[in-house]
C-alpha cells in the first residue's frame, strides 16, 4: 500500500510524504481527487470520531454513509475508488468522555469495528482522554496504551483488509487553539520513546505482535499551532532531536494541525520525517475565501432584492444554531461576530450544509452565471486569472488548489 511505500522511501532518507485530507465538504473533497487524479497518486481523505461515527456525529454520516459520500464523489470526478485510501482519525472514546470508562470503551469498540468494516484502513488510536470515572489529571501512557491495544484488538477482529495504525496522542488542539498562543512545547524524544515501548508492549501483552508490524506513525507535537488569528510556523531546529531519534525507529511521525503553514515549513515538516501531513481547516477557509469574494462581485451587481445575501445568512443561521462555535469564540459580541465569518479555526465549515445556506449558495451561483460581470470588478476581488465562462467553480477551485498544491508539492508529489 501507498502508506508502506511513503514509510520506507523516509527510512530510505527521500523526503516523501502524503497530505492527510480530513474535511467532509464536498467541494474540498473534488478538488483533492481531481488534483491527485491528474497526478496519478492516491488521496488519503480522513474522518474524525466527531465528525463521523456510529451515531451519525455532527455530519449525520456513519462510516459506511461517509464511504459511499466519498465514493460518489470519486466516481462524479472519474477518480478510481481504489485509489482512495481512507483514515479514521481520534479513534477511541473521545465521544464519550463523560461516560464511566467501561461504557466510553465499550462505544469506542463498536465505533473501530464499523470503522473498518465499511473500509478505513488508516486507524489512528486515540485513547488520551480522562474518562468519566478516571482519576483526576494527566491519564496515565500505560493507561492510554492498554485501551489503544484494545481497540487494535476489535480493528483486527472487524476485517480482513490489511490496516495501518496510528499511535500517539499529543496533538494541538483540534480544529486550532481556543486562544492566542505564543508558542507550544515540542515533543520529548524521552516522551515520544515511551510512548512507542509502551504502547508496543500493551499490543504484545494482548498477542498483537503481528498488527503492532502494522504501526506506521506517531502522533507529536513538532511545534506548530493555530488559531482564531495567529499561526505558529514550524521551527526545525527546535525538532532535530525527533528528527535523529525517528531515523532509528521503524516509523515516521504524523504531523496534526498543519494548516496555514507556509510551503517552506511544510516541506521542512517531510524533511524532519513527518511523513503524513494533516490539513482540514485550511482548505474549507480557502472556500469560504473564495465564497465571500464572489459575494463581493455579486453585491456590485446585483440589486438588495437580487442579491443571495450570502454572507448574512451563514451569520444568521450560525446565530441560530450556536452550538458549533459558541464555546469557541470568545470574546466581546462585535468580535465574536468578526470571528464568525473570518477566524482561521473556520467553525463556519459546520455551517455550509444547512438547507438555508446551500440555497442562497444556489442563488449567488445563478446571479454570477447570468450577469455579465467586468473583467476589472473580477480583477479587484479575485487574485489571479479566471474562465469567465465557469467563474463560480474555477474560482473555488484555484483557492482550494493552491493550499492543496502547497501540501503536494512538501510531499514530493507535484512541484
Amino acid at each position: 500500500m501507498y502508506l508502506h511505500e511513503i514509510l520506507a522511501a523516509q527510512k530510505r532518507g527521500e523526503a516523501k510524504g502524503i497530505p492527510s485530507i480530513c474535511s467532509a465538504h464536498p467541494y474540498v473533497l473534488k478538488e483533492t481527487l481531481r488534483l491527485c487524479g491528474g497526478l496519478g497518486v492516491p488521496a488519503l481523505i480522513e474522518a474524525t470520531c466527531n465528525q463521523v461515527n456510529q451515531y451519525g456525529g455532527y455530519t449525520g454520516m456513519t462510516p459506511k454513509d461517509f464511504v459511499a459520500y466519498v465514493k460518489g464523489i470519486a466516481g462524479e470526478n472519474s477518480f478510481p475508488f481504489a485509489s482512495v485510501i481512507l483514515g479514521g482519525d481520534h479513534l477511541g472514546p473521545n465521544v464519550w468522555q463523560n461516560e464511566p470508562a467501561e461504557s466510553a470503551m465499550q462505544k469506542a469498540e463498536v465505533l473501530v469495528a464499523e470503522y473498518v468494516k465499511a473500509g478505513f484502513v488508516k486507524i489512528h488510536l486515540d485513547c488520551s482522554m480522562n474518562l468519566g470515572d478516571d482519576p483526576a489529571g494527566a491519564l496515565d501512557v500505560e493507561i492510554i496504551a492498554q485501551r489503544a491495544a484494545r481497540l487494535a484488538g476489535v480493528a483486527e477482529a472487524s476485517g480482513d483488509q490489511n490496516l495501518h495504525y496510528v499511535i500517539g496522542t499529543e496533538v494541538p488542539t483540534p480544529g486550532g487553539a481556543h486562544e492566542h498562543e505564543e508558542g507550544v512545547s515540542v515533543t520529548k524524544v524521552a516522551d515520544v520513546a515511551r510512548t512507542i515501548n509502551v504502547t508496543r508492549d500493551a499490543f504484545y501483552q494482548q498477542g498483537l505482535h503481528a498488527p503492532w508490524e502494522q504501526v506506521i506513525a506517531v502522533v507529536i507535537q513538532p511545534g506548530v499551532e493555530f488559531g482564531d488569528d495567529f499561526v505558529l510556523g514550524y521551527q526545525p531546529d527546535a525538532a532535530q532531536g525527533l528528527r535523529r531519534f525517528i531515523e532509528g525507529q521503524s516509523l515516521i511521525y504524523e504531523a496534526h494541525s498543519t494548516d496555514y503553514q507556509t510551503r517552506d515549513a511544510l516541506t521542512n515538516l517531510v524533511r524532519d520525517h513527518f511523513g503524513i501531513l494533516k490539513v482540514g481547516p485550511g482548505l474549507t477557509f480557502a472556500f469560504r475565501e473564495a465564497v465571500f469574494a464572489l459575494a463581493k462581485i455579486e453585491d456590485e451587481i446585483c440589486s438588495a432584492e437580487e442579491c443571495s445575501n450570502i454572507v448574512q445568512v451563514l451569520d444568521d443561521t450560525m446565530l441560530k444554531h450556536p452550538e458549533h462555535w459558541k464555546n469557541y469564540y470568545q470574546g466581546t459580541s462585535e468580535e465574536q461576530a468578526f470571528k464568525r465569518k473570518c477566524s482561521m479555526s473556520d467553525r463556519i465549515r459546520y455551517y455550509w450544509g444547512y438547507p438555508e445556506v446551500q440555497q442562497a449558495l444556489g442563488k449567488l451561483a445563478r446571479n454570477l452565471m447570468e450577469k455579465k460581470i467586468p473583467h476589472s470588478l473580477v480583477k479587484e476581488h479575485i487574485p489571479f486569472e479566471v474562465n469567465s465562462s465557469s467563474l463560480v467553480d474555477d474560482v473555488i477551485s484555484q483557492w482550494i488548489f493552491r493550499v492543496l498544491s502547497a501540501y503536494l508539492s512538501a510531499c514530493g508529489i507535484a512541484r
